[in-house]
């Protein structure tokens, strides 16, 4: 038996045990040593032990990935996921901005397209959105905030003069003289039209007999009593009215007009100072306004050319 177990064999309970690759062979003391009872080898019931297979996943962003970063190995990383903390944030901003380049195209307002044209030759406009522009909800804000600022005059810009204009007289004869006006700039077509129309309506009001100083009932009465109208007065007097005018001529920053008042009395004077006072506050500013003269400032006769910047209005 020492020299069975020498080869390799193993002696249990009185049972020789040899091992090979098939059967074991039990030998007793009780049968024949010709006898032999085969029995299964014991190896064949273990199991095969698990192979550990290491997996590589390739990110996004050029990184490896081992097997703990996906879960399978305990630790805190997403599970299943295949992705980085970073790749994941870069994947969402891609998404959000892909999501918005869609809505400014398909779902953006008519009305901020409208805005954002006008934005182009309006500095204005563009001054009240600023940086809101392509964001229809921040449009909307601002436009409503300058509403709430100007209330209906919202879209009114004061494009006028801070100052007051000098007045002066150079001989002024209100039969046959210019009336001299300086701008702070060279006007606009639409300064020209805006002006030229206040002229035009003073020198209506003027040919009707509005500027006649003898006939100011209302102007002498008080109006707490409720003051009577001598209608018979009013259509007795003597008739006050213009007599002629040219048209409004443009040179650079100097406009001109000739006049002739007529019959109409000086106040008529008054008035247009006046219209002009607001109009220099508001629209137009006027710097100096002189009355009589015959040539002012770097006026040139004769020069009608509209290349050279003459513009005229007509009366």
């Amino acid at each position: 038996m020492k020299a069975a177990i020498a080869t390799g064999a193993t002696a249990q309970g009185g049972f020789i045990l040899p091992y090979n690759n098939s059967s074991r062979t039990e030998e007793s003391h009780c049968h024949s040593w010709k006898k032999k009872t085969v029995y299964p080898n014991p190896n064949s019931y273990l199991p095969k032990p698990p192979r550990l297979l290491l997996l590589v996943c390739a990110t996004a962003n050029g990184t490896n990935t081992s097997t703990n970063d996906l879960g399978l190995g305990g630790g805190g990383g997403a599970k299943g996921s295949g992705t980085t903390a970073r790749g994941r944030r870069l994947l969402k901003i891609r998404e959000e901005k892909r999501k918005r380049e869609h809505d400014r195209l398909h779902n953006y307002p008519a009305w901020a397209k409208v805005l954002e044209d006008a934005c182009k030759d309006d500095a204005e406009l563009r001054a009240v959105l600023g940086d809101s522009i392509g964001n229809p909800e921040l449009m909307r804000k601002r436009v409503e905030e300058r509403v709430r600022k100007k209330g209906r005059d919202f879209s009114k810009s004061k494009t006028g003069s801070v100052l007051a204009f000098k007045v002066t007289f150079r001989d002024f004869n209100p039969l046959d003289s210019y009336i001299w006006f300086e701008f702070y700039g060279s006007p606009s077509d639409r300064d020209v039209e805006l002006f030229g129309s206040v002229i035009q309506s003073w020198y209506v009001m003027g040919r009707l007999g509005a500027f006649n100083s003898t006939n100011l009932q209302l102007a002498n009465s008080s109006m707490e009593y409720n003051p009577l109208y001598d209608v018979d007065k009013g259509f007795k007097v003597m008739p006050s009215s213009f007599h002629d005018i040219s048209d409004v001529e443009f040179q650079d920053n100097w406009a001109r007009v000739w006049v002739d008042l007529g019959t109409a009395d000086y106040f008529a004077m008054d008035v247009l100072l006046n219209c002009l006072t607001v109009l220099s506050s508001e629209y137009l500013g006027i710097q100096q306004i002189v009355f009589g003269g015959h040539r002012i400032g770097d006026w040139e006769e004769g020069m009608t050319n509209t290349e050279d910047g003459y513009k005229y209005f007509k009366i």
